[in-house]
């Protein structure tokens, strides 16, 4: 169930009115919560369910025994049970015809195919991705170990905190929520407040406007027809295809996540920010500062800085970055690509942290000149941009197509449709206006009159459903 279906129309506006007639009755409240939010997960797969479900059972026991025993050799046992849990379930839906493959590839090219089989001993599984699984495991990961550390206690309930694995706004593409934050927020008695609700609604329709009338144009117009057969595509159209899918996945994810908080407001809850105008970042370093912050920050507090961090000599913290952005393009799927980008980017931020050292000029400094800063701004987005590629293209051969024709000046054919250029236009005017116009026409909404906000609505579903292109799901469900 996406959030720009018919479906989620009809199921939102029922969970919230029945929500809220439940508000005196806590037992009732965060029951009815829990099952609308498997609800919402099985209708996508009614049998992975039991993935979710398998993980809040052994992270809650496991946290409680942490708790309940002395012992630091018990308590690591018990994290390490956690962990092999959880990766070990991502591993095998996510990551294991990945692996194989690629040992049987290397196996081939050493020669060592024949005298090892592993396609007869370690065969390929045709299972399902189950949608949002990085997501809730890294959540469910991140509260097992904070718990280990004795950041926070652990949960007295099995039922909030089986809400907080599966609390369906944020469920399948993020934010990811810390328990720290959310737990706390099931055990306060909520009060339905108008203003709140309001903003919820009008971020969720923002956040619809970015997934719809951005993210799908760009992408059904330019950025697919162009990754499709990059072979024939001119130059023009591939640089235009390359910025395309920044801004797709940029306004796609950012969508969703403006949609996941708002639908969460309007339930009484908070979740964090996801992203901070990252294509306005100085570096690559401020841009993971902006961008999928729920996902930065889970690296740096559970990876990066127990690796190290920024702890140690130059060569140690290149190492740290490395690996934290190499796991980091894994999170987001099994193939080379993914792998290559975050290897990129974590050569970038090592570059940066070079460059700094041997300058001492900080490309994130607030008070840089005005022209120094743009033009930062403008090299950051192209490299941004151009590591996306790496993202997007589904395998080599594409993708050597794809650079071949972004330098050259002899391509073929093809044309970037005006509704392209438009949505361009507008995505590049949101995301570099002085001020977020967004975020203005979030707050004007909310003071407008019940009725005009009705008529708001109304005419924002009707240009969505008219705009909308078909089959175009959320591009982070895929992670």
């Amino acid at each position: 169930m996406a959030f720009n279906s018919i479906h989620f129309l009809i199921f939102f506006p029922v969970v919230l009115t029945v929500y809220w007639s439940l508000r005196r009755n806590a037992t009732l409240r965060i029951g009815f919560l829990l099952v609308s939010s498997y609800y919402f997960y099985m209708s996508w797969n009614v049998a992975y369910a039991a993935l979710i479900f398998g993980s809040t059972v052994l992270d809650f026991f496991a946290a409680q025994a942490m708790a309940s025993t002395g012992s630091a050799r018990a308590r690591r046992a018990w994290l390490i049970v956690s962990l092999t849990g959880n990766l070990g379930v991502l591993f095998v839906f996510k990551y294991y015809n990945f692996f194989i493959e690629s040992v049987g590839a290397t196996l081939a090219a050493l020669g060592l195919s024949a005298t090892l089989d592993l396609s007869s001993t370690l065969p390929n599984h045709s299972l399902l991705l189950p949608v949002g699984i990085s997501f809730y495991t890294f959540q469910t990961l991140s509260y097992t170990i904070d718990v280990y550390r004795g950041a926070i206690q652990p949960s007295r309930s099995f039922v909030r905190f089986a809400l907080f694995v599966s609390f369906f706004p944020q469920l399948v593409a993020g934010p990811i929520v810390r328990a720290s934050m959310f737990l706390p927020q099931l055990e306060a008695d909520p009060k339905f407040d108008d203003r709140r609700a309001q903003s919820g609604l009008g971020l969720m329709l923002v956040g619809l406007f970015k997934k719809v009338c951005i993210a799908d144009v760009i992408g059904t117009t330019l950025v697919d027809p162009a990754f499709a057969d990059p072979a024939l595509r001119n130059s023009w159209v591939l640089w235009m295809a390359m910025y395309g899918y920044a801004f797709q996945i940029y306004y796609d994810f950012c969508g969703y996540s403006d949609m996941a908080i708002g639908a969460a407001r309007m339930l009484g809850f908070d979740l964090p920010i996801n992203f901070r105008r990252p294509y306005s970042a100085t570096s690559v370093r401020d841009f993971w500062q902006r961008w999928h912050i729920s996902l930065s920050t889970w690296l740096r507090d559970y990876l990066y800085v127990p690796l190290g961090g920024s702890r140690g000599s130059s060569l140690k913290v290149a190492r740290n970055l490395a690996i934290v952005m190499i796991l980091g393009g894994l999170w987001h799927g099994a193939a080379w690509g993914f792998l290559l980008w975050g290897a990129l980017h974590g050569l970038l931020l090592i570059a940066g942290r070079i460059f700094y050292r041997l300058t001492g000029i900080n490309a994130d400094r607030s008070d840089q000149p005005t022209v120094a800063r743009i033009a930062r701004v403008i090299m950051t987005f192209h490299l941004v941009a151009f590591c996306l590629v790496l993202f997007r293209a589904p395998d080599f051969d594409t993708l050597s197509e794809c650079l071949r024709g972004l330098v050259s000046v002899q391509r073929f054919e093809g044309s970037v449709p005006a509704a392209a250029y438009l949505a361009l236009a507008i995505a590049a005017a949101i995301e570099w206006m002085p001020r977020a116009p967004l975020a203005s026409v979030a707050s004007v909404f909310v003071r407008l009159p019940s009725p005009m906000q009705a008529c708001v609505v109304t005419a924002s579903l009707l240009a969505v459903t008219a705009i909308a292109p078909a089959n175009a799901p959320f591009i982070y469900f895929q992670f």
